[in-house]
């Protein structure tokens, strides 16, 4: 079942009733990284399971200006009001878990889990991420090189050989269907984010990640690292979030 607004596609799995489980995907990579995991959490999970595809990521509409305030802007417009939202976010994804966990866009949150962060920029690296920004979109000959250009992005080459909804055709050849300009949101206020919060935070990450090793997060808080997994521990191992899923439906079923 899809959910579309006027901008944002989502998919929608499993019950009406009960809190609503969020799953958001990290920068370059659409909601199917969740694929797998919802298959595993389905049984667990007794409301909807809502996977949407970023802004400007596979099936959803760019924005015109990316921050991490326009996405979440348009998450929270293709959720119900009034029913408590569960986040698990992923990289980006994690970040615009506890943007929305601040109650600034009429979303209630009682827990989310911010999974493989990146919590630390440094000013190469952001410049970088704006670089790739400005840069126009690149037309490929085949879908098979613009499908492993979609998957070095998303981190995923070694993990997935397709990401559906990533590439797309058109007269002039194969296109990735992020928009490149989404990498220009900059580095987030982890802090403030924390600060802002209203239910329960867990930080989380496989204690191979690279992009979110435990001494950067130990800074936030206790994290929680998922022994054997790296920067996609949904894919590497789903069994290893369902500790987390559980704390988030706990604090989640105890919303009125």
């Amino acid at each position: 079942m899809a959910v579309t607004t006027e901008s944002l596609f989502a998919s929608r799995h499993a019950g009406d009733t009960g809190p609503v489980l969020l799953l958001l995907h990290g920068l370059g990579a659409t909601g199917e990284v969740w694929s797998d995991f919802v298959d595993v959490v389905g049984e667990r999970w007794p409301g909807p399971v809502v996977v949407p595809d970023l802004p400007g990521h596979g099936r959803s509409a760019p924005l015109p200006r990316y921050s991490y305030g326009s996405l979440a802007t348009a998450i929270a417009a293709a959720l119900e009001p009034d029913r408590p939202v569960g986040i698990l976010g992923h990289s980006l994804g994690g970040v615009l878990g506890l943007t929305l966990a601040s109650g600034w866009f009429g979303v209630t949150v009682p827990a989310v889990c911010g999974l493989g962060m990146k919590v630390r920029w440094t000013p190469p690296e952001l410049a970088k991420a704006a670089e790739i920004a400005a840069r126009p979109a690149t037309t490929f000959d085949s879908r098979v090189q613009a499908m492993d250009r979609a998957l070095r992005i998303a981190g995923l080459l070694g993990l997935r050989s397709e990401l559906p909804g990533a590439v797309t055709s058109s007269s002039e050849g194969w296109r990735l269907t992020l928009d490149n300009a989404a990498f220009g949101v900059g580095a987030p206020d982890i802090s403030g984010l924390l600060a802002a919060g209203r239910g329960e935070v867990v930080l989380a990450a496989g204690e191979h990640d690279p992009m979110s090793p435990a001494d950067h997060l130990a800074e936030f808080g206790r994290p929680n690292m998922l022994a054997g997994c790296g920067h996609y521990a949904q894919l590497e191992e789903p069994q290893a979030l369902l500790p987390i899923v559980d704390r988030i439906l706990e604090a989640s079923s105890r919303y009125p």
